[in-house]
């Protein structure tokens, strides 16, 4: 009893002081599952390669999940919004080969742009949040922002003297997807910063764009035609021009629901 008794008291032992090294290496997912898997190598006579094989993985794995979740708050993306419940039947002139192609993300170490163009409801905000989650599942970091709360952002960021640090931020960023440009004609005070947020970005970094509004009407929007010109010159230079030219979804969903509300019930003639 004493030999079966200490044998069990040194594994015991044993296993604590495992534990105790994982912590303090900050392997948690090796932590978390090291007994399981130790019951598994005991059961199945693994070899101890095999047996730090496992632990590896479940590191590995732990790792990739955590970093997921940490990239997707960070991004404020919204992880509804996927390629696969975009309802491309509804817009039947959009290539899905081109967004399938954009989704295996090559276009972000290749430094290029994507603009999303089209009337408001068609779904523009919605691919290119796809296509920004596509690029967290890829391990690349993600902002997505309204234009607007963008230069909002930067204009107080100069009152606090943190202005270089949150430009500095936006320009290291994988992919910055900037929403709804043109929704809200940009102040005055924000043009030079949309500028320089594109600027910092030129060939170092990939923006996404969503806008109603096409080029031509970008000079008014920006309220100075020349530093239009400069900023569509950046962004077109390397970049997919995506223009939507279908319905509103809304408007579709819309019809639906009519059409649900007014069907007549099988019974409603009768009588």
């Amino acid at each position: 009893m004493n030999s079966v008794y200490m044998i069990i008291s040194n594994n015991y032992n044993l296993m604590e002081t495992i534990k105790e090294k994982l912590k303090q290496l900050r392997l948690s997912g090796a932590l978390l599952s090291l007994e399981d898997r130790n019951k598994y190598a005991l059961e199945n006579k693994i070899s101890y390669m095999d047996f730090l094989e496992l632990l590896l993985e479940d590191e590995w794995a732990g790792r990739q999940a955590n970093g997921y979740r940490r990239r997707l708050t960070q991004s404020k993306l919204n992880e509804q919004k996927r390629l696969d419940n975009y309802d491309f039947s509804w817009q039947p002139e959009l290539d899905k080969r081109i967004l399938m192609n954009l989704a295996a993300c090559r276009f972000i170490p290749e430094k290029q742009n994507v603009v999303f163009m089209g009337n408001p409801g068609v779904g523009k905000t919605h691919l290119a949040n796809a296509l920004g989650l596509e690029a967290i599942n890829k391990g690349y970091k993600v902002i997505f922002t309204h234009a607007n709360s963008l230069i909002d952002q930067l204009h107080r960021s100069k009152a606090d003297g943190k202005y270089q640090s949150v430009l500095s931020r936006i320009s290291r960023i994988d992919l910055l997807i900037i929403d709804e440009l043109g929704f809200r004609r940009i102040p005055q005070n924000g043009m030079d910063d949309f500028f320089e947020i594109i600027r910092s970005r030129y060939e170092t970094g990939s923006v996404i764009i969503t806008t109603n509004r096409n080029f031509e009407d970008w000079g008014s929007l920006l309220g100075d035609k020349v530093m239009a010109s400069a900023i569509i010159d950046r962004i077109v230079h390397h970049a997919e021009i995506i223009k939507i030219t279908g319905s509103s979804y809304r408007i579709k969903n819309y019809k639906e629901e009519s059409i649900e509300i007014n069907e007549p019930d099988e019974n409603t003639f009768k009588n």
